[in-house]
């Protein structure tokens, strides 16, 4: 059983996983795209896990559209990106899988879930059709994913980035301790 420090120190490490987020979107912003939530869902998911990474992807959508006023789409666009990064990655941990992952949920299945989520909050199917946020979440996605395989090269060899991944995927087999990405 994890001790409460360990779950203390899990929510510091999300807590500030998700300020990074905030504060960094709003820098790095094309028009109609957020590549840097797709840096901080692959870096999210590889330091923290399906479960904590899809969590900030939540918290962040909700607190980027209550603080800077962003449509639905911040939702849409992060968690759908941050679960299957996270899913895939568990599956076979790779930074390809992560990356590939966030392409899938943000760059399609994102995109696609976006247009009746804007259409009921606009009220308005005016110049909007299924496939009409797909070339921008796409692109943010591929920049976004490109940008964190870059940073992931460098701190995968951090040895306090090691600790906190550790940390998040740990498992007890009997007296041994082991970290796993399964």
């Amino acid at each position: 059983m994890l001790s409460q420090s360990t779950n203390l120190k899990k929510l510091l490490i999300l807590s500030l996983m998700v300020a990074m987020d905030v504060a960094l979107s709003p820098l790095f912003r094309i028009e109609g795209m957020a590549p840097m939530s797709s840096v901080m869902n692959v870096i999210g998911v590889m330091l923290m896990g399906p479960f904590y990474g899809t969590i900030m992807a939540l918290v962040c959508g909700i607190l980027r559209m209550m603080l800077l006023g962003i449509p639905p789409l911040a939702l849409t666009g992060a968690v759908f990106g941050a679960l299957l990064a996270g899913i895939f990655y568990k599956i076979y941990p790779t930074i390809y899988s992560a990356m590939f992952g966030e392409f899938l949920g943000t760059g399609i299945i994102g995109s696609l879930l976006s247009y009746p989520v804007m259409a009921w909050f606009t009220g308005s199917r005016n110049g909007m059709y299924w496939f009409f946020y797909t070339p921008r979440f796409i692109g943010g996605a591929v920049i976004g994913s490109f940008l964190a395989f870059i940073v992931m090269k460098k701190l995968a060899n951090v040895p306090t980035f090691q600790r906190i991944q550790a940390m998040f995927f740990y498992v007890k087999v009997g007296d041994e301790q082991h970290v796993t990405h399964s």
